[in-house]
């Protein structure tokens, strides 16, 4: 295993590093401001940093197919996903690496037709227009997809569906276009093959967006977190991805990179927060010297920079392994780093707040938020619960087998 960034990724690494220093951070307080005056539209400062990031060269970098996008493997994107992290809300749109879309475009690419990939994945690929992808439901537990309930029936040439979703991301925001509605189309088939998903454009009659969630009081405008109806919905049946009865393995195709980017951006996140943290305790004064002299402070700087690198370099042998091995064979490792990058992003997070004090409840600074967000990504892509039982079983089978 090599994790040495190429010259094209240091390239790469050094333009978007720039990209953020001069565009992405100040361009913050005026997205805040253009947000707050009007929460459910997009803010005008984002397309001038998409217009600045593809003349720059940063756009769908996150996209592994070369036809698509920049052509980098897991490996490759490591280092650019963690620092885009550090703008979570600013710079994976302004380069269009943002979920949901991002997701919701590599399986167009691998399942869409040739008439879906012009209608939806060609739009998406311009940031012309975002998604969602609609897997969770209210009344059932949805970290076992085999619960979901939403039906999809075939009626001639259309389906018909119905059914409750929320967590919806992206649903509520003002370009929204085109929902991947995961639901069951043979209820009484093989267990892994009674789902589908099918393309359910937003202006469909029966599609109503009910109300945005909120995220510990965050709202996450304009992107936003959506319960969904779907009452008597019909699309074609052209609209479906891949073949009816597919629906599971192309979630499972999907929620690989998507779980890794999550991990990814969390590095960045806490990196972040980390290097607010050393700033603030060192010009902060107490008890007759700087913050930074008290032994328990050094702990907490010492114990964020060693889960740091630990987390660090299980994102990157996971990536390494699903370029080498594939998404499944890779997926144990892709359970692990999912309990491991939150978590750490939460232990660093929580570190720097208490080195802010009151200032880090409050929303002056970004670490209140990004630790909303750091801590709802253990349940996200699937809660810690499930990933543990993903690793421990692998270790169960290994050891009676030797």
């Amino acid at each position: 295993m090599d994790f040495a960034p190429s010259p094209k990724v240091v390239e790469l690494s050094e333009n978007l590093n720039d990209f953020m220093d001069s565009h992405i951070y100040p361009a913050e307080p005026v997205f805040a401001e253009q947000v707050a005056a009007n929460r459910w539209a997009t803010p005008p400062i984002i397309d001038d940093l998409k217009t600045e990031a593809r003349a720059r060269g940063l756009w769908n970098l996150f996209m592994p197919h070369g036809e698509y996008g920049a052509g980098l493997t897991n490996l490759e994107y490591a280092p650019l996903c963690e620092i885009m992290g550090r703008s979570l809300a600013i710079a994976p749109v302004a380069t269009n690496c943002a979920a949901p879309d991002t997701g919701n475009m590599e399986i167009l690419a691998v399942f869409g037709t040739e008439e879906q990939k012009a209608r939806w994945l060609d739009p998406l690929l311009e940031g012309e227009i975002r998604s969602c992808f609609g897997m969770t439901e209210p009344d059932v537990a949805s970290s076992d997809a085999r619960n979901i309930e939403t039906s999809i029936v075939r009626d001639g040439d259309e389906y018909v569906i119905n059914g409750r979703k929320w967590w919806t991301s992206g649903a509520m925001h003002p370009d929204c276009k085109i929902m991947i509605v995961m639901g069951k189309t043979d209820p009484e088939g093989p267990t892994y093959r009674q789902q589908s998903q099918v393309l359910v454009p937003m202006d469909t009659p029966g599609v109503s967006v009910v109300r945005p969630l909120t995220v510990f009081g965050y709202d996450d405008a304009p992107h936003g977190h959506a319960e969904v109806s779907l009452e008597d919905v019909r699309v074609p049946v052209s609209n479906v991805l891949g073949n009816e009865g597919d629906g599971f393995a192309i979630a499972q195709e999907r929620l690989g990179p998507g779980r890794i980017h999550h991990c990814m951006r969390l590095l960045g996140m806490a990196e972040r927060s980390f290097e607010m943290m050393v700033r603030r305790v060192q010009e902060r004064e107490a008890f007759g010297g700087p913050i930074a002299d008290q032994g328990v402070v050094q702990a907490w700087i010492a114990d964020s920079r060693i889960e740091l690198e630990q987390a660090r370099l299980l994102v990157l042998k996971t990536a390494w392994l699903m370029d080498t091995a594939g998404n499944k064979g890779a997926r144990v490792e892709i359970a692990a780093i999912k309990v491991v990058a939150p978590n750490v992003a939460l232990n660093v997070i929580d570190r720097a707040i208490q080195a802010f004090g009151g200032a880090g409840v409050d929303g002056d600074v970004p670490l209140a938020e990004l630790w909303a967000q750091a801590r709802t990504l253990r349940l996200a892509d699937g809660p810690d619960e499930v990933h543990r039982r993903s690793v421990a079983r692998r270790e169960l089978r290994r050891l009676s087998q030797s």
